[in-house]
Parts: structure tokens; sequence; C-alpha cells
């Protein structure tokens, strides 16, 4: 499978989105977990694109933003799925790498009615995704430049990636990176080496916790300030946010949809900040939006096909309010 040629720099797209991308095996909610030998039928299984990089660029395409995708992935047909799906998105692919040593990242998501998902995922070919692979995506410095999935790459290390925020700043474009924390580990000095450069971290609560120990989503986000990131926004799924900047210290709450499946609500939650930003929107109507766009993700199985139009999320933002409370600061 040959990689299309790189588009001229007049026609590079606003938003840079790098890092994770895969194949996700999905199920639909099942009543409870099968015993052993037992098989539970389903109406339908659901094969989809995932990993940060991957869903955000198509929830960013759903909502009318022109983005292109830096990752790898395999030589065979699921990679070659990735690459079908994130065009016919409306997502550029030129930028993505073909690793022909590995096959194609994949995740197996189980969703169980009233539980969180169950994961068993293979790294494939992110295992092999470094820096320099950014390098041609931001040539020509974009609007936004988004990391998907920053600390489960094992060569995406934080000097190289430090470098590239600290390229994209210089030239006036906005960072924005997203963590998945695969475990215990020790995850603190590749950040403290990346946030000083990030304008806005995006981290939900678990995996804050599993990058700090300390669970409380508050002092979460101060840690991470006081780490240096401009914008911290520690995501709490159904009970809301905390964000912390020099302007701004304010708790949110979540928009009330019928939940199906949260798998890339956070990367739809990304997608509807980056569109906030190249908006010139206030750092609070960044949050609501993108509480929003998060929001209308869950309400299907798997990451994109629940995803507001943006018709659809302004249509939505007119008829709901959402709660937001001034943290005082001590």
């Amino acid at each position: 499978m040959s990689t299309p040629s790189s588009p001229s720099a007049s026609s590079r797209p606003p938003v840079v989105s790098a890092g994770m991308v895969l194949v996700d095996h999905l199920t639909p909610p099942i009543p409870r977990l099968p015993k052993a030998g037992e098989l539970i039928a389903v109406d339908q299984l659901y094969l989809n694109i995932g990993g940060g990089a991957a869903n955000t660029s198509m929830a960013l395409a759903r909502l009318g933003v022109p983005v292109s995708v830096s990752a790898r992935i395999g030589d065979d047909a699921f990679g070659r799925f990735i690459v079908e799906s994130l065009e016919s998105g409306g997502v550029g692919t030129s930028e993505i790498t073909v690793d022909r040593e590995r096959e194609t990242s994949q995740t197996l998501i189980v969703n169980v009615q009233n539980e969180d998902r169950r994961f068993i995922h293979t790294l494939g070919a992110n295992r092999g995704y470094v820096a320099a692979d950014m390098d041609a995506a931001i040539a020509v410095t974009p609007k936004v430049l988004h990391i998907g999935y920053f600390l489960i790459l094992p060569q995406l290390d934080g000097d190289g990636l430090a470098e590239r925020f600290a390229r994209v700043q210089k030239a006036g474009g906005y960072t924005i990176l997203d963590v998945v924390t695969p475990g215990e580990g020790d995850y603190v000095e590749p950040l403290r080496k990346v946030l000083p450069y990030t304008d806005v971290f995006v981290p939900n609560t678990d995996e804050a916790a599993l990058i700090l120990g300390e669970h409380d989503p508050l002092r979460q986000a101060r840690a991470f300030r006081a780490m240096g990131a401009r914008r911290v926004v520690v995501t709490m799924g159904d009970r809301g946010l905390i964000s912390l900047s020099n302007e701004n210290e304010v708790g949110m709450g979540a928009f009330p949809v019928t939940f199906r499946d949260g798998t890339g609500g956070g990367d739809a939650f990304n997608a509807g900040y980056i569109v906030g930003l190249l908006e010139g929107k206030s750092e609070i109507d960044c949050l609501t939006l993108a509480s929003a766009v998060g929001a209308s993700c869950v309400r299907e199985v798997g990451t994109t096909a629940g995803v507001f139009r943006r018709h659809e999320a302004d249509e939505f933002l007119a008829r709901h309010a959402i709660p937001i409370e001034r943290i005082v600061v001590s």
C-alpha cells in the first residue's frame, strides 16, 4: 500500500491530529459477560476506526474542520480500512506512514450494560510511532497540533514531542495534549518535559490518578498546572469536568444524553474544544461546545456515529444549558 503524495502548503488543513490510530472491534451493550464456553448473541457487532488521532480527526471533519492525521499503520487489510474510513470521512491521510514490519493496531471493546468498557489491545504499528513522524505534517505550521494518546506510544518521547510543541507554539499555533495511561508507570517525567509547551492538557480523572497518585480532580488539575500547562481540563464523564487556567477556575456539569457507549467521548470532546479555539471562542465557550460534542458521541456505539454535525451542535446548545461553578481559589 502506498501513501498519497503530500499536499501543497496552500492546501494544508488548519489542524493536525497525531498519534494513535487503530481498528476497534466493538460489542453493543450486553447484559453480562459470557460464562466459559457460553455464546451470547447480539444483533450486530461493530468494526470502526479508533485511537485518539483518528477519533478526534473524524469528529473534527463532522464538525466541518479540515484536518489531517499523522500516524502509523500496518501493510494489511486493517490499515487499508483505516485509510479508507478516514478519507471517506473527509480526513487527510497523506502523512500516515505504512510500517511494513508491524501489523495495524487493534482493540477489542466489550460493552456490558451499566458497567465501564473492557479492552483487549495490541499496539501493533503504533509501537513504532516517533516524534519525527509528524515533521512533514507540521512543516507548514498548523493552527492546532493535537496529540492523541501520549504515554501509551512507547517511542513518542517527551523530549521529541516537547521540541515539536515548542516549534508550533513559536509559530503561533495551539498545542493540545491527550493521554492514555496503560496501567502503573512513570508518567510524570515525560509530562514535565511536554506540559510547559502545552496550551490545553486534557486527561480524564482516572488517567490523572495513575499519573499523580492523587484522586481529587481539583488537586490533579492544579498539579498539572504547576508542571507548566496553560490550561488543564480534567474530565470526569457524567460528573462533568474541572478546568483551570490563569483566567478561569471552574467546575462544569455534563449534558444529559442517552448513554450507549463511552468509546471516543473524550476524543470528541477534544474536537469540540479545537473548534472553539479556531473560532476564537472564550475559554468557557470552548468547554461548553466540547462538552456538547463529547456528549453526542456516547449516544451511539463506536467513536463516530453519534458525533454532532456542526448545525446539530448549535441546535443542541440553543436548547440546553450546562451548570458552571466558579472555584474559589484557596
